[in-house]
């Protein structure tokens, strides 16, 4: 995915490596966000919206925060700022908005929706195999409810 090599070149800590290097999806959907990380990028985010001067990337790194918190809230406010997002993004910056918004539905439990994200995503990509493994879950998830 184009947008997480400049989160990884930035010393993030990512999920998106857990998914490369163990294929271990469960353990990105379970990985929460440092309190250090969220204001850090909760301020970049409030300074840019202040300024008027607010980037697609900046709001992103917010979302992509608030997705890998562990309370409902921020994972909500999160959905909200990538429901924004997919609607404006090129392919690329689509992929990875319907990416973590299947992953902010499936920690809400929002299983229905999870799987509408994360198919729209694999209609474009069908051989992603990150997004295949998170329909995995997310199927499984539902199958046990």
């Amino acid at each position: 995915m184009v947008y997480f090599a400049k989160l990884l070149q930035q010393n993030l800590r990512n999920e998106y490596t857990l998914v490369t290097s163990s294929g271990n999806m469960e353990a990105v959907v379970c990985d929460v966000v440092s309190p250090e990380d969220l204001l850090k990028f909760e301020k970049k985010y409030s300074t840019e919206l202040a300024k008027g001067d607010l980037t697609k990337d900046t709001k992103f790194e917010y979302a992509w925060c608030l997705i890998r918190s562990k309370f409902p809230d921020d994972i909500n406010k999160g959905i909200v700022l990538l429901d924004e997002l997919v609607h404006k993004g090129t392919k690329d910056d689509q992929r990875d908005y319907l990416f973590y918004l299947a992953i902010g539905n499936y920690k809400l439990k929002e299983y229905e929706r999870g799987l509408k994200c994360i198919r729209i995503l694999l209609k474009n990509e069908p051989g992603n195999t990150q997004a295949l493994d998170l329909e995995k879950l997310i199927v499984k998830a539902m199958r046990k409810e």
